[in-house]
Order: structure tokens, then sequence, then C-alpha cells
């Protein structure tokens, strides 16, 4: 072989490489391809050839844990406005599966009219049918534009492009995103509404030894003109009654001065509130709040025991003086947030079960029309959103299918700091792998198709909205059920 050959042969294998390897650099499409050039596209290559490799060699497309690869595929093709069915049936083992819901259609499906301006391409519009803070005539009460709603993540539990990313794509879908504890920062600012989540930590609302600042919560509101309701988060379903610690090399100086803490030291928030200690603390709190700032208030709560909402539904009954406006539940199979095994798998009833009791307390008590229920743990998808509802929810929060959305590949290093995608990361090089502007319109393309999908198997049960499902339109199915 002659010198020249030994030249061009390596030029004609190195030369592309390297033209990919800076074409990836510099697109903002793909996250993983831009955070790690050339060797990212093997993902997507792996990817196509997935589903094959899994029927001979690995795994079923069901197998994947917490969201399957048929979960998966589904919401990434409706982010990208890609075709998001499925061939040739269905692959779930029906007749032996448990807890799986069957949705019982009409005969008779409902026929929207052609000038109705609910469940109507193009962004399938879907309000709720409650006003929130209308029961307790709060001066800024407002009707919800969307049942599907971002769920609360932190900034410094997920990067600053992901946050302003979904901001910009809840404003597409129009709909809320929900702070998260962290506070609000300047990425949440880019046109979207929100629910200013207020944790144990008091994040942006504390004083120098952690106590809740009345004064600072009003200067973050009048500063945040974009805030339309208050969420006082007493657990959430990933790590109930431990707290939360957002790890040293994710306090960077900016999440600092949001949060007003120390950079690059452990964040814990502590397990319980300050503020408040027990149900009727926490109405007298949520009503100087209300009065205030004019905003709905709520809670958001894990369901463990069940004596705190037992309590709470009685004093709202005997004192119509005092009331939250809404009340967010969360399973304990949601979690965006890192927590020990034995909280993430352990602690917390899933929300199908939490929510029913609850609400039920609540129901006895006759008030279920002056609260407004939110759902929120791994309802992201048709078919779990569906059955919610048929629960008596009036809206739903999803998180972790927003991370989806917006690029995550469930690679489960969300506790690392070092999130492949930029997605759970504050590393400035990770997070450069995601563009904003167009993850947010696939963040907003995939409530646009879950409000789609919602509103067709709700017509396909003969009723014009979600608000109208009932618990006889589904059947959980388990292994004994005889067909």
């Amino acid at each position: 072989m002659n010198l020249s050959l030994w030249i061009l042969i390596p030029a004609l294998i190195f030369v592309p490489a390297i033209v990919i390897a800076i074409f990836d650099i510099f697109q903002k499409k793909h996250s993983i391809s831009r955070n790690f050039p050339l060797i990212g596209r093997l993902r997507f290559l792996l990817e196509d050839v997935g589903p094959e490799l899994r029927q001979y060699i690995v795994t079923d497309n069901n197998a994947e844990k917490p969201f399957t690869r048929d979960e998966r595929r589904w919401i990434y093709a409706s982010s990208k406005g890609q075709n998001n069915y499925f061939g040739f049936g269905t692959d779930n083992d029906i007749d032996n599966l448990s807890n799986y819901t069957i949705i019982k259609q009409s005969t008779f499906p409902f026929q929207p009219q052609k000038d109705s301006k609910i469940g109507t391409a193009p962004d399938w519009n879907l309000p709720c049918l409650k006003t929130l803070g209308g029961t307790r005539n709060r001066a800024k009460a407002f009707i919800p534009n969307s049942v599907i709603n971002v769920s609360g993540m932190s900034y410094g539990s997920i990067g600053p492009n992901a946050v302003k990313a979904l901001n910009m794509g809840v404003a597409l879908a129009k709909c809320l995103q929900s702070t998260g504890e962290g506070s609000v920062s300047d990425h949440h600012k880019h046109g979207g509404d929100l629910v200013w989540q207020i944790g144990t930590g008091y994040f942006g609302a504390r004083n120098e030894d952690g106590s809740f600042s009345f004064e600072k919560m009003l200067q973050v509101i009048e500063n945040t003109p974009s805030i339309k309701a208050i969420e006082i988060k007493l657990s959430q379903g990933a790590k109930p009654g431990l707290g939360g610690l957002l790890p040293g090399e994710k306090v960077t100086p900016e999440i600092a001065r949001i949060r007003s803490i120390p950079v690059g030291v452990d964040c814990h928030s502590p397990s319980a509130h300050s503020a408040f200690s027990g149900a009727d603390s926490l109405l007298d709190f949520v009503e100087k709040i209300a009065l205030s700032t004019g905003l709905p208030v709520g809670i958001k709560s894990a369901v463990g025991n069940l004596d705190f909402f037992e309590e709470l539904a009685i004093l709202m009954s005997q004192d119509k003086e005092r009331g939250i406006d809404f009340i967010t539940i969360d399973g304990g199979e949601g979690g965006t947030g890192a927590a020990p095994l034995a909280f993430a798998d352990s602690v917390s009833l899933p929300f199908m079960i939490g929510f029913e009791r609850v609400h039920t307390i609540f129901r006895n008590h006759n008030l279920q029309d002056n609260i407004v229920f939110i759902g929120s743990g791994k309802l992201g998808l048709p078919d779990r959103t569906f059955r919610a509802f048929s629960l008596g929810v009036d809206m739903v929060n999803v998180a972790r299918e927003s991370m989806l959305a917006i690029g995550c590949i469930q690679a489960q290093r969300c506790h690392t700091g070092y999130c492949p995608t930029g997605v759970a990361t504050s590393s400035a090089w990770l997070n450069r792998g995601l563009d904003p502007i167009q993850k947010s319109v696939r963040a907003s393309k995939y409530i646009i198709e879950l409000r789609k999908e919602l509103t067709l198997l709700t017509y396909a049960c003969g009723i014009s909205h979600p608000g109208e499902i009932t618990r006889e339109m589904i059947e959980v199915l388990n292994p004994s059920t005889s067909f």
C-alpha cells in the first residue's frame, strides 16, 4: 500500500467524523449529541434497533421502569409531533395483569359541535370546570385554562435551561407551572403562569435562621406578576416525612441567592413546617397569605396517616371563615427528587389509593365542591389521567413525563448532578446541551397531545369534559377478574 492510501484512508474516516462532531456541538435539537458529540449518536442507533434487540435478547416493551419503553415512546413521539400510534394491537397480557385499567366506552360517543371551543384543535383547550379560589372569593380567583399542568420541580434539582424550557412550554400550551419548593428564579419568567410552591425551607421567603418571612414573600409576589396561586407543600411522593436535600455541588451562586442559603453547602429542607404545627394553625397561615395577596392558596401532600385530613375537613366544615382553595395529592410512586430507597419504595400510599381516601373524607363533609382537587404522581399518560379524573380530580400535574418531553432519557442519574441530557443538573457544560427554545415546543406539544387524547377518551365515553368522568366509566382488572 503506497503512502497516499495510508493518508487517504484515515482521512476518509476521521475528517467526516470531525465534521459530524463539530455539527453536533453547534446543533440544538438533540441534547445528548450536543453534550457528547459523535458518541451521542450511538444512542439513536441503539434506540432504532432496540425493539429488535429486546425482542430476541433483552426485555420486552413493558419491562423497563419507572416508565416502560412504550410509555416513553408515546411521550417522545407526542412531544415531537410524530406518529404516536401503535400497531398490531396491545402487547399487554391483559388476562393476567393486576391493577389494569379498562376504560368502558359508550355505544354512542359524544359528538362535539363544530363551533365548540373546548377540546378542539389546534391546542385542544380543556379549562378546569371549577374556579380556583372562587368558593372563598379570593380577589385573584381564576379559572385555570388547562386541566393538565406541570408539577413542581425546583430550580436546582433541575437546571436553568430545563426550567426555562418548561416555562416557555406552559406559555405555549396555556397552562400552569409549579415552581417546586426552590422558589422563583429568573428562568421561571418567560411567559408561563406560575404556582409558587412554598416548602418547609421557605426558600425565597425565609429569614436567616430559616423561619418564614412574610415580608419577603410579599416582595417575591410583587416582583412576579405571573404567580397565580400559592401551594404550601407539606410533603411529596418521593420522600414524605423526610424533607429534602440539594447537594452542595448543585448550590451555585445564583441558586444560593434565590434561596438565601450559602454557596456550595448542602441545602436541607426540614421534614416539617415551623410556621404552623397542625390543621388549625395551617388554616390561620393560609388565610393570612390569601387575605394579603388575594391569591388562591392550597396545600400539597402525600398520603399516609389520615388524621390530618380528617381534622382539616372537620375544621373547614365548622368554620366558614377559613379554608384552603385547593389540595394537590401526590402519590408515593411519584418523585422527580432523589430519595433513600426505603422512602422511594415504601413510604406514602400510591396515588389511586391515597387520593380516593382523602377525597372521600372531604366528600363526607360535603366539601368536595368547595375545593379544587389536583392529582400528581405518574399521571401524565392518557389512561392514568382518565382514571384520576374518575376518582374526582379537577386537574392533573405532571413532572417526570414533562422531563421526558424535554429530553430526559430515564438515565436515573438525577441525584448525581450529572444528568447526560442537561435536565437535572446545574453543570454549565451539560446544561448547554438542552436548548430551551427547541425543548419548549416539545413540552407544549406533549401537554397538548395529552389533552387531545384525554378529550378523545372522554368523547368515547359519551361525555364532553374530563370533569364529567365517573367511576362507572372504568374497570380495574385483576387476574381473578372474569370476562
